[in-house]
């Protein structure tokens, strides 16, 4: 994903998988479009979809119209839609490159030490 900075409002776009989006809710109306034409390709309806995938109805309408759901019900209808695979694209895999680690000089702790704070 590359991202764009623009000089006059400071805004950054991303030029990605998906088109250039200014707004959130702009996002949300692509993924469900995309949501859409996946379950038109499967030719499932959207009451099969919802009931496949264990969601109301309303929420695989809302999905698909960009108006949101919750997190746990998009995950249960890409599931559905055997598309789990997006949802490692939304949230992929954090790491730091050992060259980073290096820079830094510093290591993870492996434990967190309670403080002890005496009453007195």
């Amino acid at each position: 994903m590359v991202l764009k900075y623009s000089r006059s409002g400071g805004k950054a776009t991303s030029k990605g998988p998906m088109d250039v989006a200014s707004t959130s809710r702009e996002l949300e109306q692509q993924l469900g479009a995309r949501l859409r034409q996946l379950r038109l390709l499967k030719n499932i309806d959207q009451r099969a979809l919802a009931a496949r995938a264990g969601v109301s109805l309303n929420a695989v309408k809302h999905l698909e119209s960009g108006k949101g759901a919750r997190v746990n019900s998009l995950v249960k209808v890409l599931r559905a839609l055997d598309r789990a695979d997006w949802l490692e694209s939304l949230a992929p895999t954090v790491s730091i490159s050992p060259m980073q680690m290096l820079k830094h000089g510093r290591r993870e702790p492996k434990r967190v030490r309670r403080r002890t704070t005496a009453i007195v």
